[in-house]
């Protein structure tokens, strides 16, 4: 058992006999009345998700799960493989535990696996991914002048975020995997 505190991005909760993975959070604390957690809650044996306001200091039924490092190597119909690096076994995980995690995905990336009996219950992306800059349009002269300071990029898995204006092609750059926004270059 434990509280809303522990309520984070991956944990394992079971409700109703059913176990679910959060897969977004929020705790807000109002200037008036008590604080409470606002969390989606993804369902592990059917997919759905539902949204569930917990007041802080409730009770809920965490369940322990084992992490795993693995690597990713390739998505093939709706499964995307991943390599355990301590024992070089071959896992296959279905696109709905991947989620919208997926457009982070590249090959090689190092993630960190949840499991559950045996079974990946949630995927545990890097907080920041290093990409390669391929499509960069140039900046327009005035682009500043009108407050547009941003462009659309695309990056070597596909991913298009918006990135400042002097990122060129060819660049390494960073991506926060919880905002999808630009972080900075690589290296800095």
């Amino acid at each position: 058992m434990g509280d809303t505190t522990d309520i984070k991005k991956g944990a394992v909760i079971r409700r109703n006999g059913d176990l679910f993975v959060v897969t977004t959070f929020q705790f807000t604390n109002p200037g008036k009345g008590k604080a409470f957690t606002k969390a989606k809650l993804k369902s592990i044996s059917t997919g759905k998700t539902v949204e569930i306001t917990y007041k802080s200091g409730e009770s809920i039924d965490n369940v322990r799960v084992d992490r795993q490092n693995l690597q990713y190597l390739y998505e093939s119909g709706g499964m995307y493989s991943f390599m355990n690096n301590d024992n070089y076994e071959t896992l296959e995980v279905n696109s709905g535990i991947v989620g919208d995690d997926a457009k982070y995905l590249k090959e090689g990336l190092e993630v960190i696996a949840l499991m559950h009996e045996g079974g990946v219950v949630a995927i545990e992306l890097p907080k920041k991914v290093q990409y390669k800059v391929v499509d960069s349009p140039p900046a327009v002269r005035g682009d500043t002048a009108s407050g547009n300071v941003t462009k659309e990029i695309g990056l070597d898995n596909g991913l298009k975020i918006h990135a400042p204006i002097f990122i060129k092609e060819g660049e390494e750059i960073l991506v926060n995997t919880e905002t999808g926004d630009y972080s900075c270059r690589a290296g800095e």
